[in-house]
């Protein structure tokens, strides 16, 4: 009698520390334990993360509700041994089991990647890995060592044409090297066989397009006019003119805020002023955008050589095929800054 009612005494509490054991591992198995009634939120696994990490981040920003059912759930899943860095979307009342599995398949959340309006390569490096773990300094480490082993055709003044500025979606923790031949790639997929035969029968290579492209790109405050400017700079050089471009003597005199340039600025002894050195100037002194690139391309047939900034500062030029025609553009467009000037003058006393 006494051995059954021990029997029934043990078989009664075995039978509560199962149902509670199950019950809690049931609960830190499959019931909510990341971000327990918050938001989605992004998680950041830098290089080189531990497991330990880790947790310390998860802890520190309040992802999980529990943290030792989410170590020891991770332990029997072996992610602490297997932690991969990354982007992860952490989805608001994830279990354990789910977040854990995300984590260690190293699921990431892709991020963007977007640049335009750069001028030299270290505002492209800024730019470029606003959004990823890389900085500055390594792309920029990257791109020389590229530019000097290349086998594109690209050196230290052409590299930046490799980049065609758009959008582009990337994994938070890629690589410096990776990075790079994603660009080539992106490149080679813009320069696709159409507009390879354009610039061929411009009788230019994909680099020199981009390097006329980054002069009509300072030129043309509106668009629309991007491919007269280039039919005008076509026209120069093929008739062996010097460009004259007053951008390239602004990247030349390494003041980016100058507003008005002047004769003393076409003296500056630099291959990339115009008005000294004939033809293209060695690389790009900008980053084209890709309206620039094609409007040299698709530039405009006519007999242009001159431009002179319109009368009305409206952003557009007047144009001329001779020197007499461009003198009197170049008048009236005095008259007028002189008459705004004035004004300016007298509204300031």
């Amino acid at each position: 009698m006494k051995k059954r009612k021990i029997f029934a005494v043990f078989l009664v509490v075995f039978t509560v520390l199962l149902t509670t054991f199950s019950f809690y591992g049931y609960q830190i198995v499959r019931t909510p334990n990341i971000l327990v009634d918050k938001n989605d939120r992004i998680l950041l696994i830098p290089e080189g993360s531990d497991f330990s990490g880790v947790r310390d981040t998860l802890f520190k920003y309040n992802y999980v509700q529990d943290m030792v059912s989410f170590s020891f759930i991770a332990k029997l899943m072996d992610y602490d041994v297997s932690v991969k860095p990354g982007r992860y979307r952490l989805n608001k009342n994830m279990s354990n089991v789910a977040a854990i599995r995300l984590l260690r398949a190293g699921i990431q959340e892709p991020t963007y990647i977007t640049f335009n309006t750069v001028r030299l390569k270290e505002d492209l490096a800024t730019r470029i890995t606003q959004n990823i773990e890389m900085t500055p300094a390594d792309f920029l480490f990257t791109l020389d060592r590229y530019g000097k082993e290349n086998k594109k055709g690209f050196d230290e003044n052409t590299e930046l044409c490799q980049f065609i500025p758009n959008t582009y979606e990337v994994y938070w923790n890629i690589s410096p090297d990776a990075l790079i031949r994603r660009m080539e790639e992106e490149y080679e997929r813009f320069w696709n066989e159409t507009r390879t035969g354009k610039a061929a029968a411009l009788d230019l290579t994909p680099v020199e397009v981009s390097i006329l492209a980054s002069i009509v790109q300072a030129e043309a405050r509106n668009i629309d006019e991007g491919p007269v400017i280039s039919g005008l700079y076509l026209n120069r050089l093929r008739k062996n003119m010097y460009l004259q471009a007053d951008p390239t003597l602004v990247y030349a005199s390494g003041d980016f805020t100058l507003k008005r340039v002047l004769n003393v600025h076409r003296q500056i002894d630099s291959p990339y002023n115009t008005y000294k050195y004939k033809g293209l100037p060695p690389g790009p002194i900008n980053l084209p955008e890709i309206w620039a690139i094609d409007a040299v391309l698709d530039y405009q047939q006519h007999n242009y050589i001159y431009m002179c900034a319109k009368e009305d500062f409206s952003g557009y030029h007047n144009f001329a095929t001779n020197l007499r025609d461009h003198n009197r553009n170049a008048e009236r467009y005095q008259r007028a800054l002189t008459i705004e000037q004035r004004k300016a003058r007298q509204s300031s006393n």
